[in-house]
This record gives structure tokens, C-alpha cells and sequence, in this order.
């Protein structure tokens, strides 16, 4: 046996149960779930898989499934941290259609370039954030409340904006962050940097539990959790190049995944809002700047909705009116709930959201091509989530037993 080997045997039962509390199997049952659900998809868009050419698992749909899915898993991204802090933001889908209307009226009416849009879109996305975030810190008002209050305000800034047109056409540089697509040659350059990635991560991760002698997860492990994430990468990047690479919308997403996972997860700004979340009042004895920290965790939600609402409007080509009642906000809460984000605080993580985004934009996009009623949509998606939130309570119930 190796010297890891006599260490875990030496160690016994305890260091062997250690490692496998470690397992995430809210994931993995999500995973699975995804999994059900596009086998049957397909079963059923496809004659019980005879013919796939026309099916739900076709290289075109799935290209386009993960386009309509980036814009609810940007602003997932952002509600993980808002539901981690113990609050909710029910504001950030009419947020979005606000900010991708005003971006809109920029370029058709005021004549706009791209780049100055995009950075007073951003920038306004920030400061509704934080302002809402100020609001419910500094003044005191639930965040049910404020958030409800400024979904109302935002739904008439729409109807301002558009004065119930719908503007359009954008301009072609507008239009790319919403419908452009990387080439198949630079989808594998970055796949590879991901796999790369993730082994570099798990090889330090393991040698610093080496080095302060906590390392209790067997080598195998480690390596079949590496070569399934591996798996995945590249199986997606194979899909996604034979219909016309990867969306350009998709990388945005996982690249304010990635940057918002390292902020929540290796700073102390991310220490401090789990700290919220988990017991605010042991936060505030602490020396945590409680308010502050609650308002930067809003505006940092505010400019993903923007991001969201920018490549709404490219996407559409158009700042509609519609997008006043499209309840972006509830969908963005469903992904980050049922992506592992528990709704009484201190536990998320934002990756998670996306698995919830894809689940949930999954569901629409399956039962559309079975021709299904709207409301099974909802009943479905309604079911799944209660499903996600009993999951919790059980799991936190657990842990504290």
C-alpha cells in the first residue's frame, strides 16, 4: 500500500467518513436530475429515440438552450450572494429589462456608440444596486420590501423609456455580445485551459492538505472527480462546435462565474458575507461592517443584472416593452435555490446557480418542443423547486442534528 494508504488505514473509520461528508451531493443529485430530464426530452422530441435528428438533444438546440440559459445564470450569479447575505432581490429581472431598454434607446434614438453604453449601463446597474442595498442596510426596510418596491418603480421606467414601442434595430457590435459565437479553435483552447485548471486546482488543494497534515481523501478520488468535470468540458465544447461554437453570451457567464466564485470563495470579502448569512449578530461582535458589506453585495447584484439586461437587448436586437413582465427575477432566484444556495443564509455557491439556470432553462426549452401547455412549464419548474428547498431543510436539518 502507498503512504497515503497506511495513513487513512492508521487513521480508520473517522479520517474514511471525513472525506466522504466532503462529497457535494446536492450536485450530484442535480446533476442527475439535468440528466433524467434531457433523456426524457429527447425520448419524447425524438419517437422514443429513432429518429434524433430533429430531437432535444440535437447539437442546434443545445447551442441555443445554453444561450436562453446565460442570462438567467448571470443573474443567479449575483442572487447567490444576495440570498447568502439572508436577503432577496425581487428587482433584478425588471432591473435588466430597464437597463437593456435605456441601452437600447442609446443607440436608436440617441445614436449611442457600443463602448460609452456599456459603461453607463454598468454603471447604472451598480448604482440601482447600491442604492437598494443602502436602503436596506442603512434605513432598515426588509429586503422583500425595497426590492418588491423598486420591481414596480423599474416596470414604469420601462414604459417611460420605450413610451410603449419597442426599440430597434441595435448595431452590429451591439449586437455580438447577444449572437456572436467563438470559433471551433479557441473553444478548445479554452476547454484545455479549463481542464488544466481544475487539475492544477486539485493537485495545490491537496498539497497544501498534505503540508498541514489534513489530506484524508484518497488519490482515486481526486482523479475521478477531476476526470468527470474533464469529461463534461469537453463533451459540451464537441456539442457545442458542431453547431457553430461556443456562444458568446455562455462565456460571459462563466467567466463572471469563475470571477465570482474566486470573490466569494477565496477573499475576505466572501468570508465576511457567509458570516452574515450564518449569524449576523455574531458577524456584527465580530468587527464585520455588517451595512456596508450588505450594500456592496447588492450593487455587485445590480451590475450583473446589467450585464443580464445588456445581452438581453443584443440577443433580441431590441429593447422591448415585454420585458417589463418577463419575471427574470423569479427564474433567478429559482436557479440559485435550486443550484444549493439555502434560503436562511450563509450557504450557496455561485456555481451552483448555473446547474439551477440550465435545469430551469432546460424545462422550457424541452417541454416548448413537446408542445406542451405553458402551464406545465410552471407546474414542473414550481414542483422542482419546492423539491430543491425540502432538499435543504433536510440537509441543514442533518448537519445540525
Amino acid at each position: 500500500m502507498s503512504s497515503e494508504e497506511n495513513e487513512l488505514t492508521a487513521s480508520g473509520r473517522y479520517v474514511r467518513a471525513g472525506w466522504r461528508q466532503r462529497i457535494d451531493y446536492r450536485t450530484i443529485t442535480m446533476l442527475a436530475v439535468l440528466l433524467l430530464l434531457w433523456l426524457g426530452f429527447t425520448a419524447f422530441t425524438s419517437e422514443y429515440f429513432s429518429d434524433l435528428s430533429g430531437s432535444f438533444i440535437t447539437a442546434r438546440n443545445l447551442s441555443n438552450l445554453t444561450r436562453a440559459m446565460a442570462i438567467v445564470g448571470i443573474m443567479g450569479c449575483g442572487m447567490v450572494l444576495v440570498i447568502v447575505t439572508g436577503g432577496i432581490d425581487l428587482s433584478v429581472g425588471t432591473v435588466a429589462g430597464f437597463i437593456g431598454c435605456a441601452a437600447a434607446a442609446m443607440q436608436v434614438w440617441w445614436e449611442w456608440s457600443t463602448p460609452p453604453i456599456i459603461v453607463v449601463c454598468l454603471a447604472i446597474g451598480a448604482v440601482i444596486g447600491a442604492l437598494q442595498g443602502t436602503i436596506i442596510a442603512y434605513v432598515g426596510i426588509a429586503a422583500f420590501i425595497v426590492t418588491l418596491g423598486g420591481q414596480l418603480v423599474f416596470r414604469g421606467g420601462i414604459l417611460f423609456i420605450t413610451k410603449g414601442m419597442t426599440i430597434a434595430p441595435m448595431r452590429e457590435s451591439f449586437k455580438y455580445f447577444g449572437n456572436a459565437y467563438l470559433s471551433a479553435t479557441w473553444g478548445w483552447i479554452l476547454a484545455v485551459a479549463a481542464v488544466l485548471g481544475l487539475l492544477a486546482k486539485e493537485l495545490r488543494q491537496r498539497a497544501a492538505r498534505r503540508r498541514y497534515n489534513t489530506l484524508d481523501e484518497p488519490s482515486g478520488f481526486m482523479l475521478a472527480r477531476w476526470a468527470a468535470y474533464a469529461a463534461i468540458i469537453v463533451v459540451a465544447i464537441v456539442v457545442l462546435n458542431r453547431y457553430r461554437g461556443l456562444p458568446i453570451p455562455v462565456l460571459i457567464m462563466l467567466v463572471l462565474m469563475l470571477v465570482f466564485t474566486l470573490i466569494a470563495e477565496k477573499t475576505t470579502f466572501g468570508r465576511k458575507i457567509y458570516a452574515i448569512g450564518g449569524n449576523i449578530a455574531a458577524a456584527r461582535y465580530s468587527g464585520i461592517a455588517v451595512k456596508r458589506n450588505l450594500a456592496v453585495v447588492y450593487a455587485l447584484n445590480g451590475l450583473l443584472a446589467a450585464v443580464a439586461g445588456l445581452i438581453l437587448t443584443a440577443r433580441l436586437n431590441a429593447g422591448p416593452t415585454s420585458a417589463a413582465n418577463m419575471n427574470m427575477e423569479l427564474d433567478a432566484i429559482a436557479a440559485a435555490v435550486i443550484g444549493g444556495t439555502s434560503m436562511s443564509g450563509g450557504v450557496g455557491k455561485v456555481a451552483g446557480a448555473i446547474l439551477g439556470a440550465m435545469i430551469m432553462a432546460s424545462i422550457d426549452n424541452g417541454m416548448s418542443m413537446m408542445n406542451l401547455m405553458p402551464a406545465w412549464q410552471f407546474l414542473v419548474k414550481g414542483m422542482i423547486l419546492v423539491a430543491a428547498v425540502w432538499f435543504d431543510m433536510r440537509t441543514q436539518g442533518r448537519k445540525r442534528a
